[in-house]
């Protein structure tokens, strides 16, 4: 068997592409459409209808810009609801550059800890190497998002607005990381000098005065506390006065955060299910209420639950992996959205458990769940889901889902956890199993 690909293979190839007047139209297709569009499945419309047998009620859909909040969006975007109800509000957004800003500060201090904690690791091994690679992307989870908000709380938008900076992140977030290895490197290069802990403790905390800045500079002041004031829906005049962003959270939004809590599907033969798994080094709070935890179930009991909640009138926040056969300017997340398959010729057979151990995917994007259809039996047939992508796509920015999309493409929910099974319930409190790095479950929703 040959190495190389000689020029008899060349020719080989060609006489086969040529001997096929399908292989001819689907080349000038893909030229002038390129191959999405070429590919695009004209029944996809018709097959998933925008009709659902059970929705929850949202307000207006957001759009994160040029910013990898989509974790943030999705997570406030379901918090708002509690806080529209108690106080009669049509629609009302919270702030996502507030969160974005601890965030980041946070982030900013896990890395340096974690380069701190690895100083006798090498720096070209695989550990270091991992941590240098994104030390403050805008990316998250879920459990990240419930410790920044046990810790500080949340505003409405008016008090901390977006920013060129909050709403476009890549200029930021570039100089933000050329500063923190820069930091890496003076931590590292000091402990080789002789340089105890709690000199370089010394030398982070500088770090941390000049991260700080940076992100006032960019991002605003956060508010300490505040008073705001809107209408609600009969326009009655509300003023609510000299609060914490702590203190507004517990009164008007009141989420027990403890038992807002992420179920996974990794269908893989290092996750078996009914176990709990957490990830060395993923995270942003240290010392936080919440570090990362993860129940992983079947497929079926990510659906039973969701159903659950919705059916309680509650949206689902999930983690899914958006750019898999999603077309994103009508507003499909389906299996069928592009006949790629039939435009080249050849399958596409990898099952989600192949994927995920072969890097096909993961984790990308968190949006929220706010409606399923159900058949006659009570199987899900297509779920509504609002995107933070603008009102701009899909139907006024939602989406609809088909349920084999969810089930092959969909990683993580968020629940509470009164809709647990008692087994399911029992599972979670379990101690969890570590997880690597660079494990495909500890990936950030963009």
């Amino acid at each position: 068997m040959k190495k190389e690909i000689t020029t008899d293979d060349l020719r080989r190839f060609e006489t086969s592409f040529d001997s096929s007047r399908v292989n001819r139209v689907a080349m000038n297709a893909a030229a002038q459409a390129g191959v999405n569009g070429a590919a695009r499945n004209y029944a996809v419309q018709q097959n998933n209808p925008y009709s659902f047998s059970i929705e929850v009620e949202a307000g207006k859909v957001c759009d994160q810009k040029s910013s990898g909040r989509c974790w943030m969006f999705a997570a406030l975007n379901v918090m708002r609801l509690d806080l529209m109800e108690k106080l009669d509000l049509d629609s009302m957004e919270l702030s996502q550059n507030y969160p974005l800003f601890y965030d980041k500060l946070e982030k900013a201090n896990y890395f340096l800890e974690n380069m701190l904690e690895t100083l006798d690791e090498p720096r070209d091994g695989r550990v270091v190497s991992f941590l240098l690679k994104d030390p403050l992307g805008d990316g998250g989870q879920w459990d990240m998002f419930r410790s920044l908000v046990e810790k500080y709380g949340v505003v409405p938008k008016d008090l901390m607005p977006e920013t060129a900076a909050s709403s476009a992140t890549a200029e930021l977030r570039k100089y933000m990381t050329t500063k923190l290895r820069e930091y890496a490197c003076e931590l590292r290069t000091a402990h080789e000098a002789g340089e105890d802990m709690e000199a370089l403790r010394a030398r982070k905390d500088k770090m941390m005065e000049t991260v700080y800045r940076m992100l006032c500079i960019a991002l605003g002041k956060p508010p300490v506390r505040f008073t705001w004031e809107t209408r609600d829906k009969n326009k009655k005049f509300i003023r609510i006065s000299d609060i914490t962003p702590q203190e507004f959270f517990r009164q008007y939004i009141g989420w027990n955060l403890a038992d807002m809590v992420t179920v996974i599907n990794a269908p893989t033969k290092d996750k078996p299910y009914g176990h709990t798994y957490t990830v060395r080094y993923l995270g942003n709070v240290r010392g936080g209420a919440y570090p990362v935890k993860y129940l992983n179930l079947p497929m079926d009991d990510l659906r039973d639950l969701t159903i659950r909640q919705l059916k309680d009138g509650r949206p689902v926040w999930f983690g899914s992996d958006v750019g898999q056969f999603s077309d994103r300017k009508a507003g499909y997340l389906t299996t069928d959205a592009y006949a790629v398959d039939e435009l080249f010729s050849t399958d596409f057979p990898m099952t989600k458990e192949q994927r995920l151990d072969y890097g096909e995917s993961l984790m990308t994007h968190a949006m929220v769940i706010t409606g399923v259809d159900l058949d006659d039996a009570g199987r899900p047939v297509r779920w509504k889901v609002e995107n933070s992508w603008g009102k701009e796509r899909g139907r006024d920015g939602y989406y609809v889902m088909s349920d084999e999309w969810f089930g092959e493409f969909s990683y993580q929910i968020l629940l509470d956890r009164k809709y647990f099974t008692p087994e399911q319930a029992a599972a979670f409190d379990t101690e969890p199993i570590v997880l690597h790095p660079w494990d495909p479950m500890g990936s950030l929703a963009w």
